[in-house]
């Protein structure tokens, strides 16, 4: 696991914020239906804040069942738990559980990626109130760094044409996460 300092962690915070802006931009890539995105400026995040990096221990869960995840459709997501997270935040420790989508790992270049949907105490008031994602690669050892700088809405938070898997309870944070992409105005989902 490499070393960064934090006025490089901060410059990866904001890259990503820029980056994240670019595609919504972009009519390509972009979730936002043409009326939202004309008049899009950038999406509402909060202040870049390294100590909501943490690193976690990571452990296997190599003998889990594949399992049919809801989603805010009728359409399921298979996912497999790829591994229970462990790591401290904010005084508390805390289990998220990782998980593996089984249609990605068939795609070329998303092999090793790894899914995190999480809950926190934001949902509904700062933060999309269906919770948020973060997007991990397996890694190499047993830990791995989980930067909720990075959390991002689901796509069915800008526009209903999209189908995203419902956060399992059990991915519920106790604390306030005050990092990521912040809620986007209701009128943008209409």
């Amino acid at each position: 696991m490499e070393v960064v300092n934090g006025s490089e962690m901060v410059q990866e915070i904001l890259d990503f914020q820029r980056n994240l802006d670019a595609e919504f931009k972009d009519p390509d890539s972009s979730p936002l239906a043409d009326r939202h995105r004309k008049d899009f400026e950038g999406l509402d995040f909060f202040k870049p804040d390294t100590s909501y990096r943490v690193v976690a221990s990571l452990k296997r869960t190599p003998d889990a069942v594949p399992f049919l995840m809801p989603t805010n459709t009728d359409r399921k997501s298979e996912e497999v738990v790829y591994g229970i997270a462990l790591f401290y935040l904010k005084g508390e420790w805390h289990e998220l559980e990782i998980y593996q989508t089984r249609e990605l790992m068939q795609e070329e270049g998303y092999e090793d990626y790894l899914f995190l949907p999480f809950l926190d105490l934001t949902n509904g008031k700062e933060t999309y109130a269906g919770g948020r994602y973060l997007d991990l690669r397996i890694p190499q050892g047993d830990s791995l760094i989980i930067d909720f700088n990075r959390a991002y809405n689901p796509y069915c938070a800008y526009n209903p044409k999209y189908s995203c898997p419902i956060v399992p309870r059990v991915n519920a944070l106790n604390i306030p996460v005050t990092a990521g992409v912040k809620a986007f105005p209701e009128t943008a989902k209409k």
